[in-house]
């Protein structure tokens, strides 16, 4: 009965119907964070102000986005994704025989995924590359007649799996800041060195979860509408790939990746990265208006449920809900420690699905994960492995993390792919499951 009557749990059951049922993820999450809160005992009022209080904690996470999106609309400007689609189209074009084109499917994976990986540490945009490089690509995943789901797996495992295992760019920022900061402060020592290799498992199942989704579940060819693609395409202003221009995009990204690691301010990078193409004259002055407009309308819906999931979280947590979860899955756990650790990540994928972001559950969870972990007498190695995967847990397969909602926004470009059941769905079966598989046996083995 107290998992039935559990207020985050009811929550993001409610999110995930709502969601199923296509209504808007935003409007999702705000029906389903008040009716949680009601029920609750918080009243509409309590509700209200909870959700108001938390929604201030993901306005640096919107403008974040605002400014990568414009950074990414200048980048388009400068013709670089332009000149990779048409080279691509190319090299595809001289393909004669099923290998070869075989060979170059598997290559354009290989590319997609480098670059997602990338987007986390070596050009750290997140998510912003995406609607920049995928709708350009879109009539050559029509050529190969690639399946959308898979392109989807790959951009989230890309997303999410540097995070948790590298100590560089994003994942510098989970692993020292979020995780192990978390830990320190609730009574366990732990130090930086140890993170990357606890967390090595739990990667390897974001590992064998890729591999399923390429070679098995979406590897056949799957077909679209190719005049509605074309259409769309064509519908986009042409960019002249220009050399200047073409090497101002070069600097501007490497600009904003050397800002990005010394002053770690995405606003900064994003803003020194936009000023190169307006000196270089790739950008007018005067556009730099409308780049911010279109910057805003790339990526601030992504902003705004962001900002709900924000208000949805400091519900849940006012609520009380969390800690009576984990505290249930005390007492239901007992002394068993394969129960307790399998237990911890499940309570983990169902906090980070209401609220979309491994970064905000940590916090939540560490307070009460790290008595108990210290209690069954588990390793630090195993303590940072099972926060670490729980947190991580549900950012692949929420609808409502921008790990699915970035590729979304590429690969719907032309209105042929659906957030729920081509993005949301597949990353969440093909990363979740075996995430907690190799979480469970990391705090087992550690």
């Amino acid at each position: 009965m107290i998992f039935l009557t559990n207020p985050v749990l009811i929550s993001v059951v409610l999110l995930l119907i709502f969601a199923a049922l296509r209504l808007n993820v935003f409007f999702s999450l705000v029906l389903s964070a008040f009716l949680g809160g009601v029920i609750a005992g918080l009243g509409f009022n309590g509700t209200a102000e909870a959700f108001q209080a938390g929604i201030g904690n993901g306005a640096g996470i919107a403008m974040n986005y605002a400014m990568l999106g414009a950074f990414s609309i200048a980048i388009s400007r400068s013709g670089i994704t332009e000149l990779l689609a048409k080279r691509l189209f190319t090299v595809l074009g001289r393909q004669t025989t099923a290998k070869q084109i075989f060979h170059f499917k598997y290559a354009l994976i290989g590319l997609l995924t480098l670059a997602s990986v990338s987007s986390q540490n070596l050009i750290p945009v997140h998510i912003a590359f995406i609607p920049i490089l995928i709708p350009p690509l879109l009539p050559v995943f029509e050529r190969l007649r690639l399946d959308r789901r898979m392109v989807a797996c790959i951009l989230t495992f890309g997303l999410i799996t540097p995070y948790m295992v590298l100590p560089v760019g994003f994942g510098k920022i989970y692993l020292n800041e979020v995780l192990l900061g978390n830990i320190v402060r609730n009574g366990m020592e732990v130090t930086p060195a140890q993170a990357p290799g606890a967390m090595l498992i739990p990667a390897l199942g974001m590992v064998c979860g890729l591999l399923i989704a390429v070679f098995v579940s979406y590897r056949r060819p799957r077909d679209y509408d190719r005049s509605v693609t074309e259409a769309e395409t064509r519908s986009v202003e042409p960019i002249e790939i220009r050399p200047w221009a073409v090497g101002a995009g070069v600097v501007a990204i490497l600009l904003a990746l050397v800002v990005q690691i010394f002053v770690e301010s995405l606003v900064v990078a994003a803003l020194l990265g936009i000023l190169v193409f307006v000196i270089s004259g790739v950008v007018k002055m005067r556009d730099t208006q409308d780049i911010f407009a279109r910057g805003v309308h790339l990526m601030g819906g992504i902003g705004l449920v962001m900002i709900a999931a924000s208000g949805f979280a400091e519900v849940m947590r006012v609520s009380g809900g969390v800690d009576s979860l984990v505290q249930a899955v005390a007492v239901v756990a007992g002394e068993y420690r394969g129960v307790m650790v399998f237990l911890m990540l499940l309570v983990g994928l169902i906090i980070t699905m209401g609220i979309g972001s491994s970064f905000s559950t940590v916090p939540l969870i560490a307070a009460i994960y790290v008595p108990l972990c210290m209690t069954m007498g588990l390793s630090a190695a195993a303590t940072i492995a099972i926060i670490g995967t729980a947190g991580a847990l549900g950012d692949a397969g929420s609808p409502v993390s921008e790990s699915v909602l970035g590729p979304t926004a590429g690969l719907n470009a032309d209105g042929q792919h659906d957030h729920i059941y081509d993005s949301t769905i597949p990353t969440f079966l093909h990363y979740n499951l075996p995430l907690l598989a190799a979480g469970w046996v990391a705090g087992m083995v550690l």
